[in-house]
């Protein structure tokens, strides 16, 4: 190791500032993101080239200094998804009327740094003596190690995401040039034919970035959900439910696709996700036990002498002693919502052994197969069942707390699981470059903490602009929350509330079909995979998201064609930098947009402050036009004459 390298400057303040500046722009652009349409993105490789064009405009910034920018503000998605998966579902519950600005900042900042906390043992195992692959954090070093040209990086960027503000001002929340989808529906005899497309430019975005598979699997869902399971269930099964078939003779056939899609079909979305959560746990069983072997092995190897900068993680009786001072706030807060010490203490113990456990999984599958496409809302899933069930044992099944109770343990541990994930990336990505380990973890510290200070703000934001949950009269638009939604019926379902358990077991069988499916995919060694959660999640949301997310794979698709093919993973990630960049800029561009439409909403009062008048207002076809447009300009971007590519 060079003296040059082992002085560079990493943790400055200057990289410090711009770090959270990028975690509260990150985290509220995802938490937008994913309640809207159920997924997150990565943003290591924005943040590293908004780094590298920043501080080389104050003078310098070297590849180790950029390296903890982008560890900071990668923190801000990590956390959002921690949040945005679990902590709605205490407003969907009823418990809160609005987000409870100490709590969400105690859970997920909290949750955070017990995420660290657990996964600075796992480093040296699964980075140096296992090198795991860690996809997103290898791209992210390539990004810094290669100097992409940052003022190109930054205005791909800032175009994409000026076009994806734009296309969101328009919409049916801002001027409402054009409406949000364009769909439409049409009775065939007692069935029901429905077919859409949402105008978002964000999921097209979503779409380039998750890739051609997944978006194929996320649309089959969706055609199983709405093109198959709602007419079966109208022309069927109607009749079984007189209320809603009563209302639905009333309603236009797009209207009653809606109406069973709310009452019956979205759970078997439920029923899948839930079996996919135990395959998650059943499948991974073995990274599990690794991980967590993983993790032990690191801490009795703690006491040896390192020397090198590249390898001094925060020594570990800091570890212990954070564990503590983490842990004892959130007992206090889990005394707080059941009154009963016999029951905060074995919450307390169950979110610490399920947090260190998920923690290593999520870790271990991370370097695996990437964050993008670590199941932690699966892991979630299972600790909130498991909690539930111990609570009712020690709460009764009648309790009007356990549901909430089970959600407060299930929160921190998502949040826990996603931090974790995200640091072994990016400690993969300091591995590379030569960083220093233990400043990369204390910055991830800051970054999580950093954005636990905007959450609330930010869902309250949203709350109260747009709704969360169910589309009611007030919010017909409202951001779904898949995942909060999914948390919120299952503790409700276990506590005694009321749920169409024949539709979930359907599901439930439909899930188990897709995992013998991609089970027998994996064995014949197909490039082709159709995950379970991917699928589930598509037949849980409106088919209307789902179609510009398959487009947006596509477009990824063509563009891999464009250069012939990907010969290897380095020389995919380097086909799609400038694809990957105009679609993160469409995504951030579209979510703050969103933010900022909401505060004139929230102020007035009216939802209708920002739009134009009605002659103004030219339907779906302006906004299929503009994602048209925005298709064609994203596959340019994309297909730009590289050096490095061509090179291959």
């Amino acid at each position: 190791m060079s003296v040059a390298a082992e002085t560079a400057p990493q943790l400055t303040l200057r990289a410090i500032l711009l770090s959270i500046v990028l975690v509260v722009i990150l985290a509220a652009a995802n938490t937008y993101l994913g309640l809207f349409a159920g997924m997150t993105i990565a943003s290591a490789i924005p943040a590293a080239v908004v780094s590298m064009a920043v501080l080389r405009l104050l003078g310098g910034g070297g590849i180790l200094e950029n390296n903890i920018v982008q560890t900071g503000a990668s923190a801000g998605s990590s956390i959002a998804s921690g949040v945005i998966f679990t902590i709605p579902a205490l407003v969907i519950l009823g418990y809160w009327q609005e987000f409870e600005y100490q709590w969400v900042f105690a859970i997920a900042g909290l949750g955070g740094l017990l995420g660290v906390i657990f996964s600075v043992p796992l480093r040296r195992s699964l980075i140096v003596d296992q090198g795991l692959a860690f996809p997103e954090g290898k791209a992210a070093a390539e990004v810094l190690k290669t100097g992409e040209n940052p003022k190109e990086g930054l205005k791909t960027l800032g175009i994409a995401s000026l076009f994806g503000g734009f296309a969101k001002l328009g919409a049916a929340s801002g001027l409402r040039l054009f409406p949000d989808a364009a769909a439409s529906a049409t009775w065939v005899g007692k069935g029901i034919a429905y077919m859409g497309t949402n105008l978002s430019p964000a999921l097209l975005g979503v779409g380039y970035i998750v890739g051609l598979n997944i978006g194929i699997v996320v649309l089959l869902g969706g055609v199983i959900g709405w093109n198959i399971a709602i007419p079966v269930y109208s022309t069927f099964f109607l009749d079984t439910d007189p209320a809603l078939a009563a209302e639905i003779a009333k309603a236009s056939a797009e209207d009653a696709a809606g109406m069973i899609w709310n009452a019956q079909i979205r759970y078997l979305g439920v029923g899948a996700m839930l079996i996919g959560g135990f395959w998650t746990l059943i499948s991974l069983r073995k990274s599990l036990l690794a991980g967590i072997k993983s993790g032990f092995a690191a801490t009795r190897a703690g006491a040896g002498a390192v020397i090198a900068h590249t390898e001094r993680d925060i020594p570990m009786k800091y570890i212990a002693i954070g564990l503590v001072l983490f842990t004892l706030p959130l007992l206090w807060l889990y005394q707080g919502i059941v009154q009963q010490w016999s029951a905060s203490i074995p919450m307390t113990l169950i979110m610490i052994v399920a947090g260190f456990l998920f923690v290593s999984v999520s870790a271990y599958m991370a370097g695996l197969v990437g964050s993008s496409n670590n199941p932690v809302s699966g892991i979630t899933i299972c600790t909130i069942l498991f909690a539930a069930l111990i609570l009712v044992w020690l709460l009764g099944r009648d309790s009007s707390i356990g549901a909430v109770a089970a959600i407060m343990i299930g929160a921190v541990v998502c949040c826990a699981a996603c931090i974790g994930g995200d640091n072994l990336q990016d400690l993969k990505c300091g591995y590379i470059v030569g960083a220093t380990p233990w400043k990369q973890q204390l910055m991830l510290g800051i970054g999580a903490v950093s954005s636990a200070l905007v959450m609330a703000p930010v869902l309250n934001l949203l709350l109260h602009a747009y709704g969360i949950g169910t589309p009611t009269a007030e919010h017909p638009n409202a951001l779904l929350a898949p995942q909060a939604n999914l948390m919120a019926s299952v503790a409700k379902g276990i506590f005694g509330g009321e749920l169409p358990w024949t539709t979930i077991g359907i599901g439930a069988g439909i899930g188990a079909v897709i995992i013998a499916v991609d089970s027998w995919l994996k064995a014949s060694g197909k490039k082709f995979r159709v995950p379970v959660l991917a699928c589930a999640i598509g037949i849980y949301l409106p088919i209307e998201l789902m179609v510009p997310i398959f487009l947006g794979g596509l477009l990824s698709h063509f563009v891999e064609k464009h250069f012939g093919g990907a010969k290897n993973e380095e020389h995919h990630g380097q086909i799609h930098r400038k694809g990957m960049l105009f679609a993160a800029g469409l995504i951030t561009g579209e979510a703050l947009m969103g933010i900022f439409i909401a505060i004139p909403i929230v102020v007035t009062g009216k939802g209708d402050v920002l739009a134009l008048p009605a002659s103004l207002h030219f339907g779906g076809w302006l906004g299929l036009a503009l994602l048209a447009w925005i298709a064609w300009l994203l596959y340019r971007f994309a297909t730009k004459p590289d050096a490095q590519v061509a090179a291959q």
